[in-house]
């Protein structure tokens, strides 16, 4: 082994250059300022709200600039396109640009909900007290409902509709399929694809350039409105159409500060693996099942809320494993001007009685 070279009474400039450290201090990086956005504390990650302060909890604090959000419709498309309208108007009182594309409704109806200045920390409405019996009262108390202490988002009036003055102010690029004749359903995501590429090359969203956002939102992809054969055969001769247009919109996504919605009437999709490729090519996903018409709408169970909500995929982010959610037993329920995702907590079950606490029953009665 060879013996070190000493370096007493040289230079300094003379000295080994493995002596000096490697250490450097570390500048913390610039990040992009945009308004109604903020950076994920999780990943770093940018991050927009969807305009449902209990959603963006459910989702790690909202969604991911350059992410898909995919929502499964429920039976009637009622709730799911509420979602996406709250989206948008997030987008308008943000001042982010719009991109909206429909196949049977007008994109500008999409986009009539009613704004209610008030910002997602202030409180809500109290939850009443309630009574509870003496076997109970020393179990600890579930927060049902999901909600974040920070000031991110807005809370939205669904009883009123958007003012036309803030609705003329917002910059919205719009995509109604009848006044793009097509032929094929490759030929209404390829027109879908390219005007959405022209919006982003024209209008200037990419990384390095844009100080603004591109909220996307698709309505009803997959149905047969759109020339799609998914929901009318077993089948379909066509069923890579679907995945081709989400890989082309991932890749715009990914290389521009933009952000989509896409609702997919999943419900009447036949084929279920390829439902199941079309979730994981969407980074997020959610998939809402409405007690409309259902035996559950009169079960006292469910008496407090709409339907519930199953979360399909979460995002895998700058991490080699993503956070999921507390809770799986989640339900959503509107209320007189809000919609609202929280915790379904079913009474406790009789059956959870232990011995113990049945002998002490039978001892009191028999004193009496």
């Amino acid at each position: 082994m060879a013996a070190p070279v000493s370096t007493v009474g040289k230079p300094s400039t003379e000295r080994s250059p493995f002596n000096t450290t490697s250490f450097q201090k570390k500048t913390r990086t610039k990040l992009i300022s945009i308004p109604g956005t903020r950076p994920s504390v999780q990943n770093g990650q940018l991050l927009v709200s969807t305009g449902v302060t209990s959603l963006d909890y459910l989702l790690g604090g909202g969604l991911a600039v350059g992410t898909v959000l995919l929502i499964e419709e429920d039976r009637y498309d009622s709730y799911s396109r509420m979602i996406l309208k709250y989206f948008l108007a997030e987008g308008v009182v943000c001042r982010h640009e719009l991109f909206v594309a429909a196949a049977q409704d007008n994109p500008d109806d999409i986009l009539q909900v009613g704004e209610e200045p008030r910002l997602s920390c202030e409180p809500q409405d109290s939850l009443d007290a309630m009574k509870i019996a003496w076997r109970y009262q020393n179990l600890p108390k579930v927060q049902s409902a999901l909600a974040s202490s920070s000031r991110f988002g807005h809370y939205y009036d669904v009883s009123k509709t958007m003012e036309p003055e803030i609705r003329q102010a917002a910059k919205c690029h719009c995509f109604y399929l009848p006044e793009h004749p097509t032929h094929t359903m490759l030929e209404s995501y390829s027109a879908l694809l390219k005007s959405l590429q022209e919006v982003i090359n024209r209008e200037g969203f990419d990384v390095t350039k844009s100080r603004n956002i591109l909220r996307i939102g698709l309505h009803s992809l997959g149905s047969a409105l759109w020339g799609d054969d998914l929901s009318c055969h077993d089948n379909p001769r066509n069923g890579h159409a679907l995945t081709t247009f989400l890989y082309g919109l991932r890749a715009l996504l990914r290389s521009s500060l933009s952000v989509a919605v896409v609702t997919v009437p999943s419900h009447l999709i036949q084929d279920r693996a390829l439902m199941g490729s079309i979730t994981r090519l969407c980074d997020n996903a959610i998939a809402l099942e409405s007690f409309k018409g259902s035996e559950r709408e009169t079960n006292p169970l469910y008496k407090d809320y709409h339907g519930l909500l199953h979360v399909r995929q979460v995002p895998h982010l700058n991490c080699l494993a993503s956070k999921l959610p507390d809770h799986k037993d989640l339900a959503f329920k509107l209320k007189r001007k809000q919609f609202t995702i929280e915790v379904s907590c079913p009474q406790p079950s009789v059956t959870n009685i232990n011995k113990a606490t049945l002998t002490n029953i039978f001892a009191l009665s028999e004193t009496f």
